[in-house]
């Protein structure tokens, strides 16, 4: 074989092997965590939750891996109140083929699930610490099994606002982000070409539409919409929570402004969201290579509030650590949030992002409470509350300061 020819040959192995090597690629997984005796559940900020009485739906974790290359991420979703770093690391432990820092687990928020932090119950127990345990090797066992399930995809991306009574803000009633992000993975090879692997939903709200006071344990609003983008889409579903701090809930008023706190609300408001994502996501544009990135900073807030210095575990905490990730998926750049941030944090880390399409993770890494800037920190008698469940008045300046630190390190998302 003439040399020239030769080189030819071991040049095209080489561009496509490449060429494969750095193939985009999308695995899902989920499993059910609904567990088989009725827990008490969150009480939020105000300690241990009543003993549940029932449940309505199942309780998941959720879980999209993006590979590219070298770089794989994981995108963790899990139905409770807030799932803490100390749980999450447990979890990291037992997770193969992504490194810890590239493993992004947040909470839906729903107010319906057993708690995480440890709190008593009424008699004075912890609650629910087997069932914890359980959950830190199921989320594992999601990782793994969604990263044995990665085939080469393609992405759909969008962002838009997402009509109809879904959202408001009970403090300030227009004074919440409308829109919703929507990441959909697309199989690109087999005989599922063109069929939907998952699709992520990210939009800030309260999924507390039953709460505690109904005794029930409940994934709420998140689990009709899981329902209901797999029946129309197909694939897997996923909801990550965004800036809904201060407090942007579920508008589940009737017309004399009265709350129903019914499953058939939580179906409504579920259904209207996911019809909602997926008309968002229909025109889309195909994305065939999208571009994969991650990146983190630990960040370290001082710690002022007696409540939290509870939840920590140590009654002396003058400060905590945690995780912030950047992480660009084709179009998308998205942010997590160690906690529940107001919205006016999230609109200003939004429109100062390298990207058309923000995605903000609330409640990702850990669940720190809320998250107010110095000039909000009980400042108004609605705010009371809020502040009070807070590490503390600079928690939301150094939010602010380290994550646009990491977009400006970052490169932009695609274009």
């Amino acid at each position: 074989m003439k040399p020239i020819k030769l080189f030819v040959i071991l040049l095209f192995l080489c561009l496509t092997t490449g060429l494969k090597a750095q193939q985009f690629k999308v695995g899902a997984a989920c499993r059910n965590i609904t567990p088989n005796q009725l827990l008490p559940i969150s009480g939020g900020g105000r300690g241990g939750g009543p003993p549940a009485e029932g449940i309505k739906g199942d309780l998941f974790v959720r879980v999209m891996v993006f590979e590219k290359g070298n770089t794989r991420v994981a995108v963790v979703g899990i139905d409770n109140l807030g799932w803490p770093a100390r749980l999450g690391d447990r979890s990291r432990e037992l997770i193969k083929g992504i490194p810890p820092q590239n493993v992004l687990i947040g909470a839906s928020h729903t107010h319906s699930a057993p708690s995480a932090y440890g709190y008593p119950d009424p008699s004075g127990n912890n609650a629910g610490a087997e069932y914890l345990d359980w959950c830190v090797k199921i989320v594992a066992e999601a990782v793994n099994e969604a990263v044995s399930k990665l085939e080469p995809a393609a992405l759909k991306t969008a962002v838009g606002d997402a009509k109809g009574k879904i959202a408001y803000n009970y403090y300030g009633n227009i004074l919440y982000d409308p829109r919703c992000g929507v990441i959909q993975a697309i199989s690109a090879s087999g005989a599922n070409k063109g069929k939907v692997i998952a699709t992520l939903v990210n939009y800030a709200i309260h999924p507390e539409i039953l709460g505690p006071k109904r005794k029930t344990i409940s994934p709420d609003l998140c689990g009709p919409l899981y329902d209901r983008i797999e029946s129309k889409a197909g694939g897997m579903a996923l909801f990550m929570n965004g800036a809904q701090g201060g407090m942007i809930t579920a508008d589940c008023r009737d017309e004399n402004g009265k709350d129903v706190n019914t499953w058939e609300e939580c179906i409504r408001i579920g259904n209207l969201l996911a019809d909602e994502a997926l008309r968002i996501i229909s025109d889309a544009p195909v994305n065939e290579n999208p571009d994969l990135f991650c990146t983190s900073r630990e960040v370290t807030f001082p710690v002022t509030s007696d409540m939290m210095r509870v939840r920590s575990g140590n009654d002396d905490t003058k400060s905590i650590k945690t995780t912030v990730n950047l992480v660009n998926i084709g179009k998308v750049q998205a942010l997590t949030i160690p906690g529940e941030a107001l919205p006016n944090i999230g609109y200003y880390i939004k429109r100062n992002m390298k990207t058309d399409q923000p995605f903000l993770f609330g409640l990702t890494n850990d669940a720190f409470g809320y998250i107010l800037t110095k000039v909000d920190f009980n400042s108004f008698e609605r705010y009371s509350y809020v502040s009070r469940t807070s590490l503390g008045e600079m928690t939301g300046e150094i939010y602010i300061e380290e994550a646009l630190k990491l977009v400006q390190e970052s490169p932009s998302a695609q274009q």
